[in-house]
């Protein structure tokens, strides 16, 4: 992009200056979500065989000078017909909507986007004049309904600079902006008075690697700093031109906090720069348990009225637009906050935010990976990446279960009558996978092929749901059909990337009948979805093994690795393993001595501490004999369900300089093994108890089975990684700083194998074997009275920027 120039794509021009009204429905705001993609293509092909002359997904860009700054529009046109002399300008939308119902204004926004495609097409071709066919695509028929206008180049010119021109003072903003912030970047400098050892090189192979366009794969153990490591040096390439925006994905609140914080100590350095921290809707929604509807909502009426001027004063007074700043000013504008969050991002230069929002096919933001204009490049900063195996897994699968369809029945029976005939025949498919089951004598079945079969009864389901919700808001079942309508949504949308990563199973342990189109190896998906960047780095303080993370995780031989060690000094932990299996069939034969060790591990010095264990069941057997046997020791203990607030409270108990020790009992994998820094002597041990196996599970083993047969290393993918992976992140939360010191003691004989012992990290070894009590209170008693005030950082490496 040169100095003075603004891009944006056709699609966002239009959306952005020419919405009005309200947010209509949650319902209404799905219609990108559906299968837009697969109906252009399928028409596209008809069309080429059915017009004299067709060309599709047409480029096209037009360049407007103002005085001072150059608008560059540009995208893709659908189609160009050529028929008898006349041209043709063809765009494509795709609908569940019975198409008898959708008029030719039914969308003013769908005709002036094919306005502006057939302007910019006429003045590059020197058209006089020219049409525009509007076309509706039935996904449930394949029947097709257009419209069809002719226009004089100078009418469309007339529309087109009517727009231009009201986005005009969004553009000289812009322009302004990057100014101010390309130099504040310049001037900026690392925020820290030096680099800890390991941490420059991270934050020089991240700016590398970003300014190559490549992508970096890090293991990186806590301490070395990654977050600031990844964000500063990914902000000067933004001040160099390398990328337009960056995105900082999570898996976890916590996690955003802290490179929120990074952010704001770039800022007290001088750095000017625009972040924005996207909040589930969920949870910052005003109008919690109302539908997004203009009856039912204040925020969601007049909504698309008002949140441009809301935009505007955000991001001409604004920085940092944090949830609280969101609020502030969807508040004071009567705007929804989560829309209007999504619409700041536009004009963001940083985004803290899930994974879903650059990985999910179902809620990605296409704004920018999908109709963003061709000059944007984009950073993935991928933090706590061992997380997004799983979290891909679920993102690239789907699940549709009998019991939806039975209620939906019921609902419908009476009130819908083509509606409950679409739901009365995918319940009787269920029941008929029900019987497959039964006939085989088994609760599940698994295949290697796509469930076709369900394809059309899901499509005309919904048809008759979209017909319904659109005439019969705020009735008796309206909110559990919505919900339906998305589960199918996006079920059909998941199988257009069913291949050999993929097997269907039909489930009916739980007294219902669930089919899953489950994702085995999301390494596919992944890469296609990384594409959106020009550069990632990926990384973890636990992408152990290296090489199976980069592999799962969409990695080729080509990326680039990195695996650092801890900075901080080996003789500030102490790692022992007590060989005690904690096998599920010998845990009831281990409560008492467990509970001992944990006794004896957590006397020896007065402080906070935390113990793992592999389930909530074994959790509470032990905390119940250790609270009625040493009730002398203060404990507090993980419930299943918690929210912020309990959390917060939880980690609050762990305090600074304690006058007595405290216990926290959690479960290994949890929301307290990860993302938490209890820094100095807020925790200085952690007991994990078991090596953090995933529960066998049907999905599991169908993992394991997929594995064995493509790399002979199926437990390992399945079961063992996962589990380890528990087991570090739960020891990691000791040590987070050079000045921390602390103790890990590891329960289960499994450590001791050659499997695990590989998969421990070079700073635990060589570890302590303990076979009794005894040895457990004399090696702790030799490690706490250990003298390391003097020469205490002599092992750490300090790289002091000036």
């Amino acid at each position: 992009m040169s100095e003075r120039e603004v891009n944006i794509s056709v699609r966002n021009l239009v959306e952005f200056i020419l919405r009005e009204g309200s947010i209509d429905s949650k319902f209404m705001s799905s219609k990108r979500a559906q299968e837009g993609t697969k109906a252009h293509q399928k028409l596209q092909k008809i069309n080429s065989k059915e017009f004299e002359k067709y060309s599709s997904e047409v480029y096209i860009k037009q360049r407007v000078q103002y005085e001072n700054l150059s608008i560059v529009v540009e995208g893709r046109i659908d189609g160009i017909i050529e028929e008898g002399g006349k041209k043709i300008i063809e765009e494509i939308k795709s609908t569940n909507k019975e198409l008898s119902l959708i008029e030719e204004d039914y969308n003013l926004l769908h005709w002036a986007q094919a306005k502006c495609y057939a302007f910019m097409y006429a003045e590059e071709q020197g058209l006089s004049e020219i049409s525009v066919m509007l076309r509706y695509f039935s996904l449930t028929t394949e029947e097709v309904k257009e419209f069809i206008k002719d226009y004089k180049k100078e009418e469309l010119a007339e529309f087109f600079f009517g727009v231009l021109d009201k986005y005009y003072i969004w553009a000289e903003n812009t322009l302004k902006w990057e100014s101010i912030r390309d130099h504040s970047i310049e001037k900026t400098p690392f925020p820290f008075p030096y680099y800890r050892s390991g941490q420059r090189e991270l934050a020089v192979a991240s700016y590398g690697t970003i300014k190559e366009g490549k992508k970096l794969f890090v293991q990186a153990p806590t301490g070395i700093g990654k977050t600031i490591s990844t964000i500063f040096p990914a902000v000067k390439a933004m001040g160099e031109g390398k990328v337009s925006r960056i995105f900082y994905l999570t898996a976890k609140t916590i996690t955003r906090s802290v490179a929120e914080e990074a952010f704001q100590k770039l800022k007290e350095k001088g750095l000017d720069l625009k972040v924005l921290t996207l909040t589930a809707k969920d949870k910052i929604c005003f109008c919690k348990g109302e539908s997004c509807a203009p009856e039912s909502c204040p925020y969601a009426d007049g909504h698309f009225n008002r949140v441009n001027d809301a935009i505007f004063q955000i991001i001409t007074k604004e920085q940092y637009f944090t949830r609280e700043i969101i609020e502030k000013y969807a508040e004071m504008h009567r705007v929804c906050p989560f829309e209007f969050s999504l619409d700041i991002a536009l004009w963001s230069d940083c985004i803290i935010c899930d994974y879903n929002y650059a990985f999910d096919p179902r809620v990605y933001l296409k704004r920018f990976f999908l109709e963003a204009s061709s000059s944007e490049r984009y950073a993935f900063l991928v933090d706590e990446a061992h997380n997004l195996v799983d979290r891909a897994r679920e993102m690239f699968s789907s699940e549709l279960v009998k019991s939806d369809f039975l209620k939906m029945k019921k609902l419908m029976k009476g009130k819908a009558p083509n509606l409950y005939k679409a739901a009365n025949s995918i319940n009787s498919y269920f029941i008929d996978l029900r019987h497959l089951c039964e006939d085989d004598n088994t609760t599940f079945i698994v295949q290697k092929k796509p469930p076709e079969d369900i394809y059309m009864p899901i499509r005309i389901f919904m048809k008759e749901a979209e017909e319904y919700l659109t005439k019969n808001a705020n009735t008796e079942g309206y909110e559990e059909l919505l919900d339906l309508f998305f589960k199918c949504n996006g079920f059909i949308n998941i199988t257009d990337l069913y291949d050999d990563h993929y097997v269907t199973y039909v489930d009916t342990e739980d007294r219902d009948v669930k089919l899953k189109i489950f994702c085995l190896d999301p390494s596919k998906n992944l890469k296609e979805a990384m594409k959106r960047a020009r550069g990632e780095v990926v990384f973890s303080a636990t992408l152990t093994p290296l090489n199976y993370f980069q592999e799962i995780l969409g990695g080729n031989e080509e990326d680039y690795r990195l695996k650092l060690p801890s900075p901080f000094p080996k003789d500030n932990i102490d790692i022992m393993v007590a060989p005690i299996s904690t096998r599920y069939k010998d845990r009831q034969d281990t409560y008492d001595i467990i509970t001992d060790y944990i006794y004896s591990f957590v006397t020896m010095k007065k402080g906070n501490y935390l113990v793992f264990f592999p389930s909530y069941a074994y959790m509470k057997e032990i905390t119940q004999r250790f609270n009625e046997r040493f009730n002398d020791i203060n404990s507090i203990v993980q419930q299943g369900e918690m929210s912020e607030e309990e959390r917060e409270n939880f980690l609050k108990e762990f305090k600074e300089e304690p006058s007595e020790t405290l216990v926290g009992f959690c479960v290994l994998g949890g929301i307290f093994s990860e993302g938490i820094d209890l820094t100095g002597d807020r925790l200085i041990g952690a007991v994990v108890i078991g090596v953090g196996l995933p529960q066998i599970c049907l999905e599991r083993n169908i993992m394991k089975d997929y594995f064995n047969e493509e790399k002979g290393r199926g437990y390992e993918y399945a079961y063992m990684y996962p589990g380890m992976n528990k087991v570090l992140q739960g020891v990691g939360r000791i040590i987070r700083t050079e000045k921390d010191k602390g103790a890990a003691l590891l329960i289960d004989d499994r450590f001791l194998t050659p499997a695990y012992e590989r998969l421990m990290p070079p700073e635990w070894q060589p570890y302590k074997l303990i076979k009794n009590r005894e040895e457990l209170r004399d090696n702790l008693r030799e490690f706490w009275n250990k003298d390391h005030e003097e020469g205490f950082h002599n092992d750490v490496k300090e790289h002091y920027v000036y």
